[in-house]
């Protein structure tokens, strides 16, 4: 028998009891009652990046808390590595599928590797759920396994569409990355978004993910030379790092610019470096919404925070982002469907997790369609300083708000308070997103010389100077407008001399860029050019002469009827009879011959109506029939004085045509403005005769006209014929219907974009300047 020393025996025993020990720290770890019911999960992420890393721990803690609270069900995780290659991540999916024999395969982040991972897994019917926030409309019919289990963007696209909105501006430019994941949430979602809210897109960049500074050092000198202001930028952050350093370098970041990200960029704002954060000073961001409040987060959070910095010292900041939670929902939905019973095929195992209905981390985790349920909340971030601030939130079909607490929403973003955008220093004022320098000339608007009246458009030239001075309450509307716009528009007005409708088409050939001035708006001039909201009212009327009555001699007696006449005089006989009866027994003067009392009856029936005989009445009885008598009187006479005087005053303005048929019945002859559009109305719609239609070029040649007989009547647009009627108010009014036309508008070209905002300026400015504008040109 060999000699064994102490030493060694010592040695010995210390090896068994450290095994001994592994062994049943190793059988503590796994839960009793499973005797071997492992279920493997498989994922797939990019380690080296933010994002990734952030996956992994969160995913790591998501099986460790999950193996802590359930028997059931042991969870494995086994993760590989793909750097957002999507022939790498097709790889990783066949080795966790072959080699670990995982059930379900995890975190895809980007379209194009979830739609190669699903490819891989479709012979094998293993679900995938990827963390992709896009997908096309027929994914889930090419690969029923694959589920997306992150909010899509289609509604955080209208977020952004109503932050532009909601500050005024009308066009904006949109920078995404050339991938299908981004692409996807372009178009329809963004593109639609803008479309409902009237905004429309400038410029529509694609940028490659490997973009190097010369191509976006182009790209974006091209973007700067054109007006809009305005960028929306949709972009992984290794990209938007890249886009926002070049676009500083540019002093694309300087005042009057407008940068708006989306989550892909925003949400992972926690963990941006100092260079980073100093070259996106200004911008504005949304990002998914979710509660950083609770034991539960809080927990999580703490413990996320320390093993985070330990295994990832390089990285400076090591708070969670909402890939994070969406990692760790992501393992409890799968745990959870997992738990419900034994090892399944893998259909039965996608039907489980699509019923998953539980509050995670990030949300609702509820899924519809295979695709996980939106959420409908962002939160609206500012960059400024060496961070950033929180706005507030964003809410669909609610709109702005500063907390998430029901009620408090508005519809303009201007609720959430001060925003530090770019180059303005802290200063809340919002930009014109809007650039007119980057245009040499301004715009040429043509105005009509030769107006029926000079009260909306009066052309002067100043001989002294050489130049035209445009007047009128059209002009000062337009100036009004312009100068309360967003941005700075230059512009200058140009005469002209022909009709209306040559002027339209002088805007649609572009010769002039808008036109303002007493301008209609028709519908077959809508066919070619824009319109503005109108600025007076609308309508055509018929202006024709008063009727004036040559006897008035028995006008006195038309207030009543003849039956009325007749009631009244026997009422006031019947009261001086009932007078006189009773007071003859009084007074001898009532007594006598039968003539005398007759006429003494008459007197006293209608001496009651014009004097009070209150003292010299003997009986009550009499009194009482008196005061009723004279109560009576007072509604008659009353009446009848209200009812002579409207029917003088009617009678002043009777006009002596009523009704177009009966000018077209009479054949008669009518007139109208010799520029304006009323003619091809006139015989059109109203189906007058080209032969009875006179033209004229003045107010005064009107009044002449219907003074003489010449016409019958007059056809004016309605501002112009109450300006008509007010200084001719004894000879002439207004009859018949009002023919309804739009008023008047300024015209604007379609290759222009400012009809909406100049639309929205007019409804906003015109109710508050209205007054004094009229003022100013009617008196």
């Amino acid at each position: 028998m060999p000699y064994v020393s102490l030493s060694t025996l010592r040695h010995l025993i210390m090896k068994t009891f450290l095994l001994l020990l592994f062994f049943l720290v190793a059988l503590a770890l796994k839960p009793e009652g499973i005797n071997g019911d492992e279920r493997i999960i498989g994922a797939i992420s990019d380690c080296n990046a933010r994002v990734g890393k952030e996956e992994r721990v969160a995913m790591d803690m998501a099986v460790q808390d999950f193996n802590m609270q359930h028997n059931q069900t042991f969870l494995m995780l086994r993760l590989k590595c793909s750097k957002r290659k999507p022939l790498q991540s097709a790889l990783a999916a066949r080795h966790l599928i072959n080699k670990n024999k995982v059930e379900v395969i995890l975190g895809p982040r980007s379209w194009e590797e979830a739609s190669t991972v699903s490819e891989v897994s479709e012979n094998y019917d293993v679900p995938i759920l990827s963390f992709a926030d896009s997908s096309p409309p027929w994914a889930a019919e090419r690969w029923p396994f694959l589920i997306q289990a992150a909010a899509g963007t289609h509604i955080q696209m209208k977020a952004v569409a109503n932050i532009i909105q909601s500050w005024g501006w009308r066009r904006a430019n949109v920078i995404y990355e050339d991938t299908d994941s981004a692409a996807n949430g372009i178009s329809p979602y963004l593109y639609g978004a803008l479309q409902a809210v009237d905004v429309e897109i400038s410029n529509l960049r694609p940028l490659p993910s490997f973009a190097d500074s010369s191509f976006l050092h182009k790209e974006l000198e091209n973007l700067k030379k054109e007006q809009c202001r305005v960028f929306v930028v949709h972009t992984s952050l290794e990209l938007a790092r890249r886009v926002f350093g070049m676009a500083k370098e540019k002093k694309m970041m300087e005042k009057e610019y407008v940068w708006i990200t989306t989550d892909s960029i925003t949400s992972l704002v926690h963990s941006m470096n100092f260079s980073l954060i100093s070259s996106m000073q200004g911008v504005v961001g949304v990002r998914n919404s979710f509660l950083e409040t609770g034991p539960h987060f809080n927990n999580f959070s703490t413990r996320f925070y320390g093993i985070f910095g330990r295994k990832y010292p390089e990285e400076k900041h090591h708070e969670p982002g909402i890939f994070a939670l969406q990692a760790y929902d992501a393992v409890w939905t799968v745990g959870l469907a997992m738990n419900e019973g034994t090892k399944s095929n893998g259909r039965q195992l996608l039907e489980s997790i699509l019923k998953t209905d539980f509050d995670g981390l990030s949300g609702n985790i509820q899924f519809t369609g295979q695709k996980l349920e939106p959420t409908t909340r962002f939160q609206i971030i500012n960059i400024i300083g060496k961070h950033y601030r929180e706005l507030g939130f964003w809410t669909e079909n609610l709109g702005f708000s500063y907390t998430i607490d029901h009620g408090g929403y508005n519809l303009s973003m201007e609720s959430l308070g001060d925003v530090n955008w770019p180059g303005l220093g802290g200063r809340s004022s919002a930009p014109r997103g809007w650039d007119r320098s980057t245009i040499e000339n301004p715009l040429r608007i043509g105005v009509p010389n030769g107006s029926i009246t000079n009260k909306f458009v009066k052309v002067d030239y100043d001989s002294s100077t050489g130049k035209y001075i445009f007047s009128g309450f059209s002009i000062d509307v337009f100036n009004e407008t312009a100068r309360h716009l967003k941005y700075s528009l230059q512009y200058e007005f140009v005469p002209f001399g022909g009709n209306y409708n040559d002027l339209v088409k002088k805007v649609q050939s572009k010769e002039f860029d808008a036109a303002v001035g007493d301008i209609a708006i028709i519908s077959n001039r809508c066919e070619y050019v824009e319109f503005t909201h109108a600025h007076t009212e609308t309508g055509l009327v018929m202006v024709v002469p008063i009727l004036w009555h040559s006897s008035r001699a028995l006008l006195f007696v038309k207030p009543f009827t003849t039956a009325m006449w007749f009631l009244t005089f026997f009422i006031n006989v019947f009261n001086g009879f009932v007078v006189w009866s009773i007071e003859r027994n009084y007074c001898s003067e009532l007594r006598g011959p039968i003539l005398n009392q007759i006429g003494t009856l008459l007197w006293l029936a209608f001496a009651t109506l014009f004097s009070l005989h209150g003292e010299k009445l003997h009986s009550n009885l009499s009194r009482m029939a008196t005061v009723v008598w004279l109560f009576v009187a007072l509604v008659i006479t009353q009446s009848y004085t209200a009812s002579l005087s409207s029917m003088l005053t009617v009678q002043n303005l009777e006009p002596k045509i009523t009704n177009i048929e009966t000018l077209k019945s009479n054949n008669a002859l009518i007139g109208y403005s010799h520029m304006s559009f009323v003619r091809e109305y006139l015989e059109g719609p109203l189906g007058f005769k080209s032969s009875n239609i006179r033209n004229f070029t003045s107010t005064d040649e009107y009044a002449q006209a219907l003074r003489s007989g010449a016409i019958a009547a007059a056809f004016l647009e309605a501002p112009v014929a109450k300006l008509f009627v007010a200084k001719y108010c004894k000879s002439f009014t207004i009859a018949g219907p009002t023919f309804l036309v739009g008023g008047y508008g300024f015209v604007i070209s379609r290759s222009l974009m400012k009809v909406p905002t100049l639309s929205r300026a007019i409804a906003v400015q015109f109710h508050c300047l209205s007054i004094i504008l009229h003022v100013k040109n009617f008196g």
